[in-house]
């Protein structure tokens, strides 16, 4: 169903909708015929609205296909990540509330670490610290090119935010120069057509200067682009489905993503129990929270199978209390998963539970635990990730009938 369609269903009512995203919850055992991570934590909260709501599994793309976390949350929002594209550097942008301009295009930049044959042997620069990141990115936001202006703003830890703003009017269709593993050196710009020259051009001569600026650096000499992209206009979320919408996240990319969706975002402490201040603090002007929780998908991709099971676990600690702020309609799951043993994303369905709405579609679940054997035989089953949305509204009495 078109977004327009939804919107031509959705009504006001007072029954307040929890997205609560683990990042890469998903994951697989260390071994046949063992538990995953989400199998494994003690997740008695969790199991309780198992029980008495419904499950499945969600696709957030396509079958068989990897998702980055843009269209991952993409998907959660209820928006088909095939029809809206958008590249992670526009989301950085708006995570760090960088005034984008018509013509911009914004990039997602990882600082990282070189040999000296060039070749990268940590994509993130061993995850170099937030603040002994920032005089790195102010080297790195001194140079100067032609053929443009360039900004360097950071972002988190590796992570900042490249803006090109060409002087010739281009597109951002340029393929991303980190190589994804160590081993390589950084791909080469390569514009996916005619018109992203100009951007290409200016990406190249930018890049040409950052060794000779990060030489001096023992760590953080060298960097990686992915995510070439220009802000698109989109549907709004609050106007689709009719609810004031807040996001509650620690890293800019998830407030980023949200914002593009014309969602409200603000800055949270990146843990767990720092979620319940926050959603009680804002839970009588909004209607829809999206809470993000990123702990878990940095342990997946540190391989830290142990660690990954103590943030859901946390997080499960959490959970009568952010429902207790007065939520009606609760639907837990991720933006992808990220098994502990691939250390990286991966195409795995992800579990999810929606628990809530008064005498609106409950069916008990079994009894085995929030996880991914058990939501495989969940009532609601298989479905894309752009259908949860239109579920939880469903639930909380938020759409209308179709039809006569």
């Amino acid at each position: 169903m078109d977004l327009t369609d939804i919107a031509a269903l959705a009504q006001p009512t007072g029954e307040k909708i929890l997205l609560l995203v683990l990042d890469g919850v998903g994951g697989l055992p260390l071994e046949p015929g063992g538990l995953t991570e989400l199998e494994t934590a003690r997740t008695p909260n969790m199991d309780a609205l198992l029980e008495a709501g419904g499950a499945g599994l969600h696709v957030p793309v396509a079958t068989g296909v990897t998702p980055g976390s843009g269209p991952g949350h993409l998907s959660l929002f209820g928006f088909d990540p095939l029809r809206y594209r958008v590249g992670r550097g526009a989301l950085a942008a708006l995570g760090v509330e960088f005034p984008l301009k018509p013509g911009d295009v914004a990039i997602r930049g990882n600082l990282c670490t070189v040999d000296d044959r060039g070749v990268v042997v940590d994509r993130r620069a061993g995850r170099i610290p937030t603040e002994e990141a920032g005089p790195v990115l102010e080297l790195l936001d001194g140079i100067r090119v032609p053929g443009g202006e360039v900004f360097v703003r950071p972002v988190k830890e590796h992570r900042f935010l490249l803006v090109l703003r060409p002087d010739e009017t281009t597109e951002a269709d340029i393929a991303d120069t980190d190589p994804g593993v160590t081993g390589l050196p950084p791909l080469d710009v390569v514009p996916g057509s005619p018109g992203s020259e100009p951007a290409a051009r200016v990406t190249r001569e930018w890049l040409a200067q950052v060794p000779e600026a990060l030489t001096d650096q023992p760590r953080a000499n060298m960097v990686l682009l992915r995510g070439f992209a220009t802000l698109p206009d989109w549907p709004r979320f609050p106007d689709v489905f009719r609810m004031r919408s807040l996001a509650l996240a620690a890293y800019p990319m998830y407030r980023g993503v949200a914002r593009l969706v014309g969602m409200d975002a603000e800055t949270v402490e990146d843990d767990p129990a720092a979620l319940v201040p926050a959603l009680r603090d804002r839970i009588d002007d909004y209607d829809f929270f999206f809470l993000h929780v990123k702990g878990t998908d940095k342990a997946g991709e540190d391989g830290d199978f142990e660690r990954k099971v103590d943030i859901i676990e946390r997080v499960d600690e959490v959970l009568p209390a952010l429902r207790g702020t007065g939520i009606g309609v609760t639907l837990i799951t991720g933006d992808h998963s990220t098994p502990a043993s691939m250390k990286n994303h991966s195409w795995h369905p992800v579990p999810f539970l929606l628990h809530g709405g008064p005498g609106r579609g409950h069916r008990s679940e079994g009894t085995a635990g929030f996880g991914e054997s058990e939501c495989a035989r969940g009532s609601i089953g298989l479905i894309r990730g752009c259908e949860l949305m239109p579920l939880a509204a469903a639930r909380a009495g938020r759409l209308v009938k179709f039809g006569a």
